[in-house]
C-alpha cells in the first residue's frame, strides 16, 4: 500500500476515535464511528484475497447496520425527549436499542457471529487493529449509556459472552478464530461489571488491550496462523516462544500474571454486590477459556514439529521490524499483578 494512503487511513482511524471520545452530541459520535469504519475497510481489503474481500463485506454490512440503529435510536430519543445529548439518553426503548447496536459493533454475544469469520479473513496486523483500536469508540459510548440501561440486559449479555467465548474457542484450530472468541469472552467480563464499577471495567479494557496486542504481535513475529504452525516456533525463537506461552496463560487469567488481576477484582466486586451465582458462572466460563489457552501452550512448548509438515516454515526470524512494541506489551501482559493493591486503592471510591 502507498505510504501516503496508509498515513491517511491511520490518521482517519485516530480522528474517528477521537471524535467519538470528545463528543457529547449523538450525531458527532455517529460521525466518528462512521469515519472509523470507512478508514479500516481499505486496510482490510488491500490484500485482494477472496477471504479478505468477504471479511470486509461482512464487516461493512454489520457496522452499517449498527450505525443505522444508533442513528435511529438517537433520533427517536430526540423526538421523544427533545435531547441529543449522549448523557440524556433515558427512554427505555432508546437505551436498549443503543446498547444492542453498540454490542453488535464490538461483537458481544448474542451478536458475535460475525467476529470470528471476519477476523479469520484478515492478516494479523489488521486483526490487531480490529481487536483493539476498533473497540475504543463504541466502548466510550457504552460507558456513557450503561448507567441508564436495564441491569438485567447487561448481566445477560456479559454472562452469555463469557460462556460463548469460552465454549466457541474449544474446537478451533485457527489462531485468529481463537483470539476472536477470546475477545468475546473478555468483553463479557467488562460489560458485566460496567454497571457496578465503571473504573474496573476500564481497567479490564486496558489490560485486555495490552494482552491482546502482545499475543497478536508475538504471532506476527513468529509468522503463525494455526495451531500446527505453533509447533514450529520453538526452533526459530525459543525465548519468544516461552514468552508467548506466558502471555497466553495471562490471557487465561492464571496467577501470578497480569491477566489474573481484572478477573480477581471483578469476582470480588460481584461478591460485594450480592451476586455469588453470577460470580460462580463467570469463574466457570474462565475455566473454559483457560482450556484452549493451555491447548495452545501445549502446542507451543510440548510438541515437536512433524517431519511431513507441508507448510513453508521460515527457519530464521526477520528483524526488519521494531520489536519495541512487542517487548513493551509482553512486559505489561506478564508483570503488572504486583501493582494490584495500588490499583485497587485507586479504584475504590
Amino acid at each position: 500500500m502507498n505510504p501516503f494512503i496508509l498515513v491517511l487511513l491511520i490518521s482517519s482511524l485516530s480522528l474517528g476515535t477521537t471524535l467519538t471520545f470528545a463528543s457529547s452530541h449523538w450525531l458527532l459520535a455517529w460521525v466518528g464511528l462512521e469515519i472509523n469504519t470507512l478508514a479500516i475497510i481499505p486496510l482490510m481489503a488491500h490484500h485482494h484475497h477472496p477471504r479478505a474481500v468477504e471479511a470486509t463485506t461482512k464487516y461493512f454490512l454489520i457496522q452499517a447496520t449498527a450505525a443505522a440503529t444508533i442513528l435511529f435510536a438517537s433520533t427517536t430519543n430526540a423526538w421523544l425527549l427533545g435531547e441529543w445529548n449522549i448523557l440524556q439518553l433515558s427512554h427505555p426503548l432508546t437505551t436498549t436499542a443503543t446498547m444492542l447496536a453498540l454490542s453488535l459493533k464490538i461483537g458481544l454475544a448474542p451478536f458475535h457471529y460475525w467476529l470470528p469469520e471476519v477476523l479469520q479473513g484478515l492478516d494479523l496486523t489488521t486483526g490487531l487493529i480490529l481487536s483493539t483500536w476498533q473497540k475504543l469508540g463504541p466502548f466510550a459510548l457504552i460507558f456513557q449509556v450503561a448507567p441508564t440501561t436495564n441491569s438485567a440486559l447487561l448481566v445477560f449479555m456479559g454472562l452469555l459472552s463469557a460462556l460463548v467465548g469460552g465454549w466457541g474457542g474449544l474446537n478451533q484450530t485457527q489462531l485468529r478464530k481463537i483470539l476472536a472468541y477470546s475477545s468475546i469472552a473478555h468483553l463479557g467480563w467488562m460489560i458485566l461489571i460496567i454497571q457496578f464499577a465503571p473504573s474496573l471495567a476500564l481497567l479490564s479494557l486496558m489490560i485486555y488491550l495490552i494482552m491482546t496486542s502482545a499475543t497478536f504481535l508475538s504471532f506476527k513475529k513468529n509468522n503463525t496462523t494455526s495451531i500446527n504452525m505453533l509447533a514450529l516456533t520453538w526452533t526459530k525463537s525459543p525465548a519468544l516462544t516461552t514468552l508467548t506461552a506466558l502471555v497466553l496463560l495471562s490471557l487465561g487469567g492464571l496467577p501470578p500474571l497480569t491477566g489474573f488481576m481484572p478477573k480477581w477484582l471483578v469476582l470480588q466486586e460481584l461478591a460485594k454486590q450480592g451476586l455469588p451465582l453470577t460470580a460462580t458462572l463467570m469463574a466457570l466460563s474462565a475455566l473454559l477459556s483457560l482450556y484452549f489457552y493451555l491447548r495452545l501452550c501445549y502446542a507451543l512448548a510440548l510438541t515437536l514439529a512433524p517431519t511431513t509438515f507441508n507448510a513453508t516454515s521460515p527457519w530464521r526470524l526477520s528483524f526488519t521490524h521494531s520489536t519495541f512494541p512487542l517487548s513493551l506489551t509482553i512486559l505489561g501482559a506478564l508483570a503488572l499483578l504486583p501493582l494490584t493493591p495500588a490499583i485497587a486503592a485507586l479504584l475504590s471510591p
